[in-house]
């Protein structure tokens, strides 16, 4: 059974910093890529940050460059997104999501809860 699972989400005022992680289960075959993904309460699930597992190439949103640095790990399957100068507009639930297996399959955290607010 594959898992995504997302730690680091919580409450910060504007300006601060926090670090979302996210692991991927062993029987993720060969991931293609990870990333992360938000939404907010009335809009679409949007792109924030991904990254490409064997070469480590990157890709952010315009709204997040600057602020927010996507990494990995290979040997723990696990992504992190640093995510500093956080605006209110940041906020969201901020759902994690693996590429990979024989056919690119993609699979989904179950989110985690990211508000920024004084």
């Amino acid at each position: 059974q594959v898992q995504l699972v997302e730690s680091g989400g919580g409450l910060v005022q504007p300006g601060g910093s926090l670090r979302l992680s996210c692991a991927a289960s062993k029987s993720i075959f060969s991931i293609y890529s990870m990333g992360w993904y938000r939404q907010a309460p009335g809009n679409q699930r949007e792109l924030v940050a991904n990254i490409i597992w064997g070469g480590g190439s990157t890709n952010y949103a315009d709204s997040v460059k600057g602020r927010f640095t996507i990494s990995r790990d290979n040997g723990k399957n696990t992504v992190y997104l640093q995510m500093n100068s956080l605006k209110p507009e940041d906020t969201a639930v901020y759902y994690c999501k693996a590429v990979g297996g024989i056919f690119r399959s993609g699979y989904w955290g179950q989110g985690t809860q990211v508000t920024v607010s004084s």
